[in-house]
């Protein structure tokens, strides 16, 4: 698995599910079912305080598991050279809406000989 902190750029639908991202100058399409949690972040370790009524986004990170191919590749049903999935895993800052890229995992990732 490979950890970052990496800008990405990402396009949602209106349900605020994202559905395509560009990362490392390619545009990538969300191919499965996204999965969302939040985990806990050591905001005592990264602020002086807590401003009164922060407490959404201070607390936790809002963090999505995509599986993404690069765009323009043909699905499973069309082909069946079509290439693994990757598995990303994004941070979303609440507050700027903005979007991170945080890991990616080993388990789909391209293998060279």
């Amino acid at each position: 698995m490979g950890m970052f902190s990496e800008s990405v750029d990402v396009a949602c639908n209106a349900a605020g599910e994202p559905v395509e991202l560009q990362w490392g100058g390619r545009q990538y399409t969300v191919c499965a079912e996204p999965v969302r949690w939040y985990e806990r972040r050591q905001w005592w370790a990264e602020e002086k305080r807590a401003p009164l009524g922060s407490g959404p986004g201070l607390v936790d990170h809002e963090i999505w598991r995509l599986q993404v191919v690069p765009s323009g590749t043909p699905s499973s049903q069309e082909s069946a050279e079509s290439p693994e999935p990757l598995t990303l895993d994004l941070v979303r800052h609440i507050g700027s809406g903005r979007w991170r890229l945080l890991r990616t995992h080993d388990a789909l990732r391209h293998k060279t000989a």
